[in-house]
């Protein structure tokens, strides 16, 4: 669908640029079929290239003006490889729907990376922030809502004695970790090989660190995430693998004495919703215990979507601090870290500083506080949670049914497919290293054909919103089934199913 009315080449292997066949790839692969996919995927029609060709221009025009053409690294492959090899311009979302630029309609499970718990242009939130909107937006001073708010996620949040609000979860990582270090006096902060805490140099530390430099198993290197990085940064951050008792035991004894907090995602959703094995997060919560550190949940991702308590509520494990984003907000800027009083005092009493012009705006809380109502609804929590299960089971019966290797982990609300050998759900971020991500590309890709959105990287997470109806999940699961139809058979689908 084209309703700009500008002109689309429909010469076969087309990358959408008319004139210009190497404008978004290598021109090598022009109009080669095999380019969509990897052995065993013979590739998709011709007239699939045309899908998003609105997109593909806005992203050559936006290249012009913005670094790389994004305004965030994570959204470069929103659309994945080719034929689509450019970023998916939304124009407008309602309920589990959003639309791209030319007009295409998908049912969303990007869900804004897990913020639109609520779906799109939700009646309450677009009524209660109109409001906000007219008796203005943001006065630098405290406010009505961010005190309800508050007193809100303490009511929800078992170890929120006290709340500290700011913009968006990295901040509020950020803000967590200096009342650690504060509280403690200590500065090393232990996290877990894979897991991501945010972009900001605190601890943007061996989220995905190659092979080649990540280290020994046991005693693994602390990897800048990326250049610009200053290595004393890094130098105050220890690493250590995830859901091995006996490794953790060693670096905690490695290091005792110097660590101000131990900081995990409890569901580890940035390593492909690898989950906690049975039992880890109580042996590391009596581990922190036992040797005075603190215990951080990073549950930007898990926070108020996993349940009203989150991943603490979850698994029964209260850390002593945690951090939230994501679907705090409803698709507004707005996170927060929470923790025991004895922890938070410094910040109460102003020995530790943590400001913020923004944090809290009467705009944002009030649409945390329509959030937070709602989830706190179990009706809610248990449409989004049977409606991923659903889903989840769909393609476990479509794996077996067509004989594709693969395993579904996470819980209803927040999951990932994982193309791995013999099947195996992942233990750790090494484990994720020998997953068939072009598989996943390919999974990826053909849902988009058939109107379903997914993130397009494979060791992030689908997240399903309340908004998604059972003609949703249907049309969702019957495209699933016809795309491991076709992965089973060693081929790629054609794009009859596309809705």
């Amino acid at each position: 669908m084209n309703p700009s009315g500008l002109p689309v080449s429909g010469v076969p292997g087309d990358r959408g640029v008319p004139g210009d066949p190497g404008a978004f790839g290598d021109p090598g692969t022009f109009g080669d079929p095999g380019s969509f996919g990897g052995p065993g995927f013979p590739g998709a029609p011709a007239s699939a290239s045309a899908g998003t060709w609105n997109s593909g221009a806005l992203f050559e025009r936006a290249k012009k003006s913005l670094a790389g053409g994004i305004s965030s690294s994570s959204r470069l492959a929103s659309t994945g490889p080719y034929p689509y090899p450019h970023p998916l311009y939304v124009t407008s979302g309602s309920g589990a729907r959003v639309r791209d630029a030319d007009g295409d309609e998908y049912i969303d499970f990007l869900a804004a990376h897990g913020s639109a718990v609520l779906g799109h242009a939700h009646p309450a939130l677009t009524q209660a922030l109109t409001g906000a909107l007219a008796g203005g937006t943001m006065f630098g001073t405290c406010n009505v809502p961010e005190v309800e708010l508050a007193e809100l996620v303490r009511a929800m949040v078992p170890c929120a004695d006290l709340v500290r609000f700011a913009n968006s979860g990295s901040e509020a990582v950020q803000g967590a970790i200096r009342a650690a270090r504060g509280h403690s006096g200590l500065s090393k902060i232990l996290k877990f090989e894979g897991h991501q805490h945010g972009w900001t140099d605190t601890l943007a530390v061996s989220h995905r660190p190659p092979e080649a430099a990540a280290g020994p198993y046991g005693a693994p290197h602390s990897v800048p995430h990326s250049p610009g990085i200053p290595s004393g940064v890094s130098a105050d951050v220890v690493v250590c693998p995830w859901n091995d008792p006996d490794a953790l035991v060693a670096v905690l004894d490695a290091h005792r004495g110097e660590l101000a907090a131990v900081i995990c995602e409890p569901i580890v959703a940035h390593n492909a919703c690898t989950m906690p094995a049975p039992g880890y997060l109580r042996f590391l919560r009596d581990e922190c215990t036992a040797r005075g550190v603190l215990l951080v949940f990073d549950e930007v991702c898990t926070g108020f979507r996993t349940g009203p308590g989150g991943a603490q509520a979850l698994y029964d494990v209260v850390p002593d601090l945690a951090v939230y984003s994501k679907a705090l907000g409803g698709g507004l800027p707005i996170a927060a870290f929470a923790g025991r009083r004895e922890v938070m005092a410094a910040l109460a009493n102003g020995r530790v500083d943590h400001g913020g012009t923004y944090n809290a705006s009467p705009l944002c809380a009030t649409a945390a506080l329509v959030t937070l109502t709602a989830l706190a609804d179990p009706a809610v929590v248990k449409r989004i949670d049977d409606t991923g299960q659903r889903i989840m089971e769909t393609i476990r019966r479509a794996a077996t049914d067509h004989r594709v290797e693969c395993a579904v982990q996470g819980v209803g609300a927040m999951f990932q497919v994982v193309f791995s050998p013999g099947g195996a759900p992942t233990r750790d971020y090494r484990d994720t290293l020998r997953l068939d991500q072009r598989r996943y590309a390919v999974l990826r890709r053909e849902l988009l054909r058939r109107g379903v959105l997914v993130d397009a990287d494979g060791l992030a997470c689908w997240y399903v919103s309340a908004a998604v109806t059972e003609d949703d999940t249907d049309r969702t699961c019957a495209a699933i089934d016809e795309v491991f139809a076709a992965l089973g058979r060693g081929g790629t689908p054609g794009a009859e199913g596309r809705m």
